[in-house]
């Protein structure tokens, strides 16, 4: 079998956790040997970056990537096979969704922008609107990471039986200790750490982390906030008013995060929304323990005692379950095995087999 996979994001000025997942995705996938992988992007001079480089072949269609994108949607020419040559199915791995020129695969990773979409740019949700447009009229599948992204993808009116829950992987790590010290001395943390990993938007709700930070009767805490910034209000100059307790450190590059994770206290993820929530994964896997919101597809992760999840709205509620963590060494110990135990059950091998699963589904139709 031959797919082609839409790889673009691996591209963007901020390639995010949906771009860590696709690499993911088709490093497994490469690793069944069953299907022939050929990616799929728009012109670029350039490779894209050394750590988003894909593991497999890309072929790269005449347009840039807005002209790209927009005559996707709007004209929905150019096929991928143009650039590919023939293939069995066609994989959009992000919002941009090609023509139908076989059978059409769409990993939807959340539906966000429906639920506040002041949480996003005016320009993104014309975007998401018109790859959600899309896809309701053309995908023969829709495969989503997490339950509650399967739940919004059929309010949107996704049919259920175009739905298919694929659960991204996680990766136990073991980091030694001179790298958490190495990184520990290369950003200036020199006692203990909350960390919050990701873009700086408003949907990541940087404001209230920080202000249940400020409570914290625990004083002896700095709080690590890793990520590029993004758009919109995301609350990084309320952060400031933490003063020295502050580390903002921007991009980090990946291989620095598992000793990031590893060395943290905690690991606090209030989201207000995710359809999956990759750098909670991230964080079991490397043994932190973690707080994450209830009510989203982060709290799937931490099911069943792997992590604390509370109201994402709630400043209290977050500040409390930081502070249980800090304070107890027991409760820490145990998030830190559970955490990790619930990572070494959910292989990327698991999701390579589903979604060739997909593929096998959509030509047998």
């Amino acid at each position: 079998m031959r797919a082609a996979v839409v790889i673009e994001q691996v591209w963007h000025r901020v390639p995010g956790g949906t771009a860590s997942a696709v690499l993911e995705q088709v490093a497994a996938v490469a690793d069944a040997g069953t299907v022939e992988q050929v990616g799929v992007a728009a012109r670029h001079a350039e490779p894209a970056p050394d750590a988003w480089r894909p593991s497999i072949p890309v072929r790269h269609l005449p347009l840039p990537r807005l002209a790209l994108y927009r005559t996707w949607h709007r004209l929905r020419w150019p096929g991928v096979e143009r650039a590919t040559g023939r293939v069995d199915v066609v994989h959009a791995t992000g919002y941009a969704i090609p023509p139908r020129t076989a059978p059409l695969v769409v990993t939807m990773h959340d539906v966000a922008w429906r639920r506040d979409p002041s949480m996003f740019t005016r320009n993104g949700v014309r975007f998401f609107e018109s790859g959600l447009r899309c896809t309701i009229d053309d995908a023969d599948l829709v495969l989503c990471p997490s339950r509650a992204t399967l739940d919004d993808c059929a309010a949107a009116g996704i049919e259920r039986d175009r739905l298919r829950h694929v659960p991204w992987g996680m990766t136990t790590v073991e980091v030694p200790d001179a790298d958490v010290a190495a990184v520990r001395e290369r950003y200036g943390l020199t006692g203990r750490y909350v960390l919050a990993v990701g873009t700086l938007e408003p949907r990541k709700n940087l404001r209230r982390l920080v202000e249940a930070f400020a409570r914290l009767p625990q004083r002896d805490v700095s709080l690590v906030v890793v990520g590029p910034e993004g758009w919109g209000d995301s609350g990084a100059e309320m952060a400031a008013s933490l003063g020295d307790r502050l580390r903002l450190t921007g991009f980090v590059p990946r291989s620095q995060l598992p000793p990031l994770y590893c060395g943290a206290a905690v690991v606090c993820y209030p989201s207000l929304w995710e359809g999956y929530g990759l750098p909670v994964a991230e964080a079991m896997g490397a043994g932190a323990p973690v707080v994450t919101s209830a009510g989203t597809a982060t709290e799937e992760l931490v099911s069943g005692g792997a992590g604390l999840a509370v109201d994402p709205l709630d400043v209290d509620a977050i500040a409390g379950a930081m502070s249980s963590v800090l304070d107890d060494d027991d409760l820490a110990a145990r998030l830190r095995s559970a955490g990790r135990a619930r990572a070494a059950s959910t292989t990327w091998r698991a999701t390579a087999a589903q979604t060739i699963a997909a593929y096998e589904e959509v030509q047998g139709r």
